[in-house]
C-alpha cells in the first residue's frame, strides 16, 4: 500500500490531539504526520513533539492557510486533511488510499447513502444541506457533502492550485477548483464521530455567510 501524509490543523487542540495521534500512530501506510499551528505558543506543540510529528507554524492565519501550508511540506504523493478534534475516524483511510489508485481526490461524505454524523446539530445540518445543494446545482460539484474536509488529495495536483481563500471558505474552494481543473474525484460515505472535547472552531453565522458568498462569487467568476 502506498504511503501517505496526514495534514492536521491544530489550533490549541490539547484536549483531543493526543487521542488522535494515538489512534493513527500504528498505521503503517502513514509515513508522515504534519501538525500545523498558528503560533509558537499553541498548546498542541508539546503533544505533536511527543509523537515525532513535523510541526509547522503558519505564516498566515486561517483554517485554509493551515492546510495549504501543510501540503507544501508533504513528502508523499498523497496526503489527507485530518482534523485534530477526534471527529474523523481513521478506519476509513485504507479505503481512501485504495481509491487513490483511480482518483486524484477522495472526499468523505456524512450525508450520502450510509453516511452519518454524531457531531452535527440542527443548524449545521441544515446549513450543510443547503450549501451542498447550491454547490451541486450552481457550481456543478458532484458531491453529497460539500463542507466535510476529510479529503485524501494528490499532493502535486493540490499544490498546483492557486488557492485564494485562507479561512473556512477553503472548504468550498477546494472541491470547486478540483472540479474546474478536471481532476478526477469521488466520495466515500462515513460516520463523523462526536468531537472528543472542546468547541467547534466554526462561527456558524459568520462562516456560514462567508461560505454563501463564496458560492455566489465562484458562480459569477466562472461565467
Amino acid at each position: 500500500m502506498k504511503k501517505i501524509t496526514l495534514v492536521i490543523p491544530a489550533k490549541n487542540e490539547i484536549l483531543s490531539l493526543r487521542q488522535v495521534l494515538n489512534e493513527v500512530k500504528n498505521f503503517e501506510f502513514i509515513s508522515q504526520i504534519i501538525v500545523i499551528v498558528d503560533s509558537q505558543n499553541d498548546n498542541s506543540i508539546g503533544i505533536a513533539k511527543e509523537f515525532g510529528c513535523t510541526i509547522i507554524i503558519q505564516n498566515k492565519k486561517g483554517y485554509g492557510s493551515a492546510i495549504i501550508e501543510g501540503f507544501k511540506n508533504a513528502k508523499t504523493d498523497f496526503a489527507c486533511i485530518f482534523n485534530a478534534d477526534y471527529s474523523f475516524d481513521p478506519s476509513y483511510l485504507e479505503e481512501m488510499v485504495f481509491k487513490s489508485n483511480t482518483y486524484d481526490f477522495i472526499f468523505g461524505s456524512r450525508y450520502g447513502n450510509k453516511g452519518s454524523s454524531e457531531d452535527d446539530d440542527i443548524i449545521t445540518l441544515i446549513g450543510n444541506y443547503i450549501f451542498t445543494f447550491m454547490s451541486k446545482y450552481i457550481l456543478k460539484i458532484n458531491l453529497s457533502d460539500i463542507l466535510y474536509t476529510f479529503v485524501l488529495c494528490n499532493v502535486a495536483k493540490f499544490n498546483s492550485i492557486e488557492f485564494k481563500k485562507k479561512d473556512f471558505r477553503f472548504c468550498i474552494e477546494l472541491p470547486h477548483q478540483v472540479n474546474l481543473n478536471n481532476f478526477t474525484y469521488t466520495e466515500i460515505y462515513m460516520n463523523e464521530r462526536r468531537r472528543y472535547a472542546g468547541n467547534k472552531n466554526v462561527n456558524v453565522l459568520k462562516d456560514g455567510f462567508l461560505i454563501l458568498l463564496e458560492i455566489i462569487y465562484s458562480f459569477f467568476k466562472k461565467k
